[in-house]
């Protein structure tokens, strides 16, 4: 994808310099100005997120989240610790209220919970986890709504609604996606000359991950 971007602004760079030279120079300085403009507000939306995340854990709010959201997780994702579950629940809490810095090391932590010592492949609670940060319901999407807001909307929470209606699609459609795949992979696994799983073919930082003890080790072919 980096080559990509980077072939396609060369690209616009050259067609803007041919076609118009006098606005080209002043073009790119606007464009850094507007991203660099962009980083800082984001900035400031992530370190508020982050303060958010802190002051959950301090006030015992993350726990209760667990507790709350506990049931459906653990129908979701089988098998796994405590600790992965409330990492998991503030994760999805974070996602469900739109706040992005909240739930992306949240979402870290819990990956890393679920992961074994040198294991090099993505687990199937590992993967829907994923899934489930891809699609997103979001109840409220705080942070879109705080950059429409920013960018001068006139009304920036009109995407209330909507919004709400796409991601219970995705995330619902990604999990049942995923379980489907999950039990055809389970099925396949059997018939594999080595017994090793489709999922399990994927591999993952060796740096990120680290395995648990009771977790069973992947054949080697």
């Amino acid at each position: 994808m980096n080559a990509a971007f980077t072939a396609l602004t060369l690209i616009s760079l050259v067609m803007l310099t041919y076609a118009s030279p006098a606005t080209a120079f002043p073009t790119m300085l606007q464009g850094v100005m507007n991203a660099i403009t962009l980083i800082v507000k984001l900035a400031a939306i992530y370190a508020v997120w982050l303060s958010v995340l802190k002051m959950m854990q301090a006030t015992g709010l993350d726990k209760k989240l667990s507790k709350l959201l506990r049931p459906l997780i653990k129908r979701l994702f089988k098998g796994e610790s405590d600790e992965t579950y409330n990492w998991i629940s503030v994760n999805l809490a974070g996602n469900m209220l739109g706040m992005g810095g909240v739930a992306t090391p949240a979402g870290i932590k819990a990956m890393k919970s679920m992961a074994a010592e040198e294991q090099t492949v993505a687990s199937a609670n590992m993967i829907l986890l994923l899934i489930i940060n891809a699609t997103s319901i979001q109840l409220i999407p705080a942070t879109v709504i705080a950059m429409r807001a920013t960018a001068g909307s006139a009304d920036a929470s009109s995407i209330f609604l909507p919004t709400l209606i796409s991601t219970s699609v995705s995330t619902l459609s990604g999990i049942i996606l995923c379980k489907v795949l999950a039990l055809t992979d389970k099925k396949n696994k059997n018939n594999d000359d080595n017994g090793v799983s489709a999922l399990h073919k994927y591999p993952l930082n060796r740096g990120f991950c680290k395995i648990k003890p009771n977790r069973q080790k992947v054949a080697k072919g």
